[in-house]
């Protein structure tokens, strides 16, 4: 029985090191800022998107914020145009996997190198930038990705402030939900494929600036250099 119970544990204890990319277990994810000052970060996974990355941008430069966005390098065909506005209006581009497998976690640490570095040269074809920053699809980590991140030399960089917005699409909840876990030195994940996160976003910039918080570039808020 106390193999039972010492087996479960340990399981869970991997589970929770694996899927909370906070946890530190496997490795060393930046979440936040060490900052006592009303400084945020917000930053946009899995673009870019036809759909809403335009609409994001347009409503970033209209309230003159700028924003990480960490892309799939699979989503730049067909969208160069969209990955080179990114830079070109202020906002820092970073890996956020070729491929973005369902399976990614299950690679070994070769095959998740060689995804890192296809979006690497995905990016470069492009604007001509290396990112180094790098946040894991889904947030997992492991040992084999712990190996690939060291080869490769990425920054692999989380959140603190996980809005789900892939799940919530009441706007109001969502809004809600992200106004009120706001903290100094927070790193907000959205997505720029998200219906959800498009309707809430001029409230959001409007009321955390109203709450005396600024949007730093993330980057910038971590103090990382962000290109190779």
């Amino acid at each position: 029985m106390i193999y039972l119970v010492i087996f479960i544990a340990y399981t869970l204890l991997l589970f929770y090191g694996s899927y909370f990319v906070f946890s530190d277990f496997f490795l060393k994810v930046i979440c936040a800022a060490d900052t006592d000052k009303k400084e945020i970060a917000i930053s946009f996974d899995d673009g870019p998107a036809a759909d809403y990355t335009p609409e994001i941008l347009s409503l970033l430069k209209q309230y003159q914020v700028e924003a990480a966005f960490f892309c799939i390098g699979s989503r730049i065909a067909g969208n160069e145009n969209l990955l080179m506005q990114l830079q070109e209006e202020g906002h820092v581009i970073g890996n956020h996997s070729y491929s973005h497998h369902f399976w990614f976690d299950l690679f070994s640490a070769k095959k998740m190198l060689a995804d890192l570095q296809r979006m690497d040269i995905a990016v470069k074809d492009v604007t001509g930038s290396v990112p180094r920053m790098f946040r894991p699809p889904y947030g997992v980590t492991n040992p084999n990705l712990r190996k690939a991140i060291q080869a490769g030399n990425y920054i692999p960089v989380g959140w603190n402030v996980r809005s789900m917005d892939t799940v919530i699409k009441d706007p109001a909840k969502l809004l809600n939900k992200v106004l009120k876990a706001l903290k100094p030195g927070a790193i907000l994940l959205f997505h720029d494929t998200s219906k959800t996160t498009l309707a809430i976003l001029p409230a959001f910039l409007k009321q955390a600036g109203d709450k005396g918080y600024k949007i730093i570039r993330l980057d910038k808020l971590l103090k990382l250099k962000a290109y190779a």
